[in-house]
């Protein structure tokens, strides 16, 4: 696996490079393991989620927060500093744990927590379909959520891993989730979400290890991020109007 070098630029261009390199590896480019963290806060809806029902906009457009949408299901994230994302591009086709969308879940949430409990002590356990959660005393609180998309031949996974965020902005731009995993029950935000305390290097240099990740940087496709930015992410339609007319998707809340 070869590691994609994301280099710092706006939200939509970094929305788009996960759905370029999905497309490089669905192409046989290979396969990748990639990071990113904004800058700025913003907010980021599911491939099939309705902005309305899952943001607080009154307070996004008060802070001057923009709403995204992404090319994979799953739940409102917000992002921002403190905020590592990651994402792997894989071909299931020659993979069988791979083959189906639940096997999918297990066989690279497995690696995950195997990977973050090296920094963590053991304290890191999966919850819900795709959520890695610490354990805080007698608490399981999340600090990832984790989705993918699939295509004929290769896959998406990518996430989201708190280890610095801002909490408090997290309850000021997004509602109560109306479907919310049932280890969450009706926790409120501050009460649900933590950040894992280590830093963005070693949580990088975890999964790079994990992952078994050539230290030579990929070259990245940037004809096909410009197709993904031109088609979807620079086009206001594609993050306003709720999608449903895409490939097999599929994610955690």
């Amino acid at each position: 696996m070869d590691l994609a070098e994301i280099p710092l630029c706006s939200p939509a261009e970094f929305l788009a490079w996960d759905e370029a390199l999905l497309a490089e590896a669905e192409s046989g480019g290979g396969e990748f393991l990639w990071f990113w963290e904004s800058p700025v806060p913003f907010v980021v809806v599911g491939y099939g989620q309705t902005i309305s029902r899952e943001v607080n906009l009154p307070s996004c457009q008060e802070q001057g927060v923009p709403v995204l949408r992404r090319c994979s299901g799953g739940g409102t994230v917000v992002q921002g500093p403190g905020c590592l994302n990651y994402g792997v591009a894989l071909r299931w086709d020659s993979r069988p744990p791979l083959q189906t969308v639940t096997g999918t879940n297990r066989w690279i949430m497995v690696r995950q927590a195997v990977a973050l409990n090296r920094l963590a002590g053991g304290t890191v356990v999966i919850r819900g379909h795709t959520d890695l959660a610490l354990i805080e005393s007698s608490f399981e609180r999340k600090f990832s959520g984790n989705a993918q998309r699939r295509t004929r031949r290769a896959l998406l996974f990518h996430g989201t891993i708190l280890y610095g965020m801002n909490l408090d902005l997290v309850g000021q731009l997004l509602p109560l989730p109306q479907d919310r995993p049932q280890y969450r029950g009706s926790r409120s935000h501050a009460d649900f979400i933590t950040n894992l305390p280590v830093s963005p290097e070693s949580i990088r240099a975890a999964l790079m290890e994990e992952w078994r990740v050539s230290q030579k940087a990929y070259g990245l496709p940037f004809d096909r991020h410009r197709h993904a930015l031109l088609e979807h992410y620079l086009e206001e339609d594609w993050h306003q109007r709720r999608r449903t007319n895409h490939n097999p998707i599929s994610a955690s809340n």
